[in-house]
């Protein structure tokens, strides 16, 4: 193996770990990781580039045949995640900002980083792809949109700033990607490939250690408000992690279909969200976002050793 290939196996192998490292870098030094900020949503466009370039058009096909485990990823996604985000955290944390922080969290779209799990666990690669495609794609509608019916008028957004922001970090990047492979045949995602995919991981530390640096000042861990937060946190990813092994079952999919959806519908974007939570959010917003980042991939090796078994 390369070096490259080398560097870019160790990240992925420790991912669980090198998120919430960035996170603890964020808060340990945001003198140093707050100048990285003017430059987050470049360094999330190449993230999704690297992931997105991986996709063929042509793939996507049998998955579309088939719409029910979609329908039911959306539904549990983008419905039931975020209204249970809302009951919940308004009931057991009597704050706005962190309660719309858990919705913003729930109701934004599937981490692009899912296809290392997807391929780890030996899920179907197809249906994954359309269901992050479709979920980049229309996450400029879905998010503003979820936010603002389950929050209802007290929150203040910039719907214009949020949009470009997902469009810039998310749908432009994936458009590119697809296409780029589709009329190269591949040859680009080959060939770019293998420094793309360690610079992602690397951008990706960057990008959490940034948004961290940017409210380390206002989160205290000595406030029993932080724990609790973080309980429910855990709680609501197991909790979107289990129900997403439902939809298989509901929708009688095979083994490899319901990795996917398994992935797809416990995993958060939560770098994104924490970016547009930190630029049009008050600080406390992104409360509940910090934590599922240190959280988020560790729940996920552990359920997918629990429930996958691969």
């Amino acid at each position: 193996m390369s070096f490259l290939e080398k560097t870019n196996s160790f990240l992925g192998r420790f991912l669980p770990i090198t998120t919430p490292l960035a996170v603890a870098l964020g808060f340990l030094l945001p003198g140093v990781f707050i100048h990285l900020r003017p430059f987050v949503p470049w360094l999330f466009a190449v993230m999704t580039l690297s992931g997105a370039i991986k996709l063929k058009a042509s793939e996507l096909g049998d998955a579309i045949k088939n719409p029910l485990p979609i329908f039911l990823f959306f539904f549990t996604s983008h419905i039931i995640m975020p209204v249970m985000a809302l009951f919940a955290s308004s009931f057991l944390i009597p704050n706005d900002d962190i309660t719309t922080g858990f919705v913003l969290l729930f109701a934004g779209p599937t981490a692009v980083s899912g296809f290392i799990w997807v391929i780890l666990f030996k899920g179907d690669m197809a249906l994954w792809l359309i269901l992050i495609l479709l979920d980049t794609i229309l996450a400029p509608i879905v998010v503003p949109a979820t936010v603002t019916i389950i929050r209802g008028t007290g929150v203040i957004m910039d719907m214009s700033g949020i949009i470009i922001s997902l469009l810039l970090m998310i749908v432009i990047p994936t458009v590119i990607g697809v296409t780029l492979n589709q009329t190269s045949k591949g040859k680009i995602p080959r060939a770019i490939n293998p420094v793309l995919d360690p610079l992602s991981k690397i951008f990706l530390m960057c990008v959490i250690a940034a948004n961290t640096s940017a409210v380390a000042s206002d989160i205290h861990f000595n406030d029993p408000l932080v724990w609790k937060t973080a309980v429910l946190c855990i709680i609501l990813t197991t909790i979107g992690f289990l129900l997403s092994k439902l939809n298989g079952i509901i929708g009688k999919c095979s083994k490899e279909k319901t990795t996917a959806l398994f992935v797809s519908g416990g995993l958060r974007n939560n770098s994104a969200v924490m970016t547009i939570a930190v630029a049009f959010f008050p600080h406390m917003t992104v409360l509940p976002i910090i934590l599922s980042i240190v959280f988020q991939q560790l729940i996920m090796a552990i359920m997918g050793k629990v429930l996958i078994k691969k």
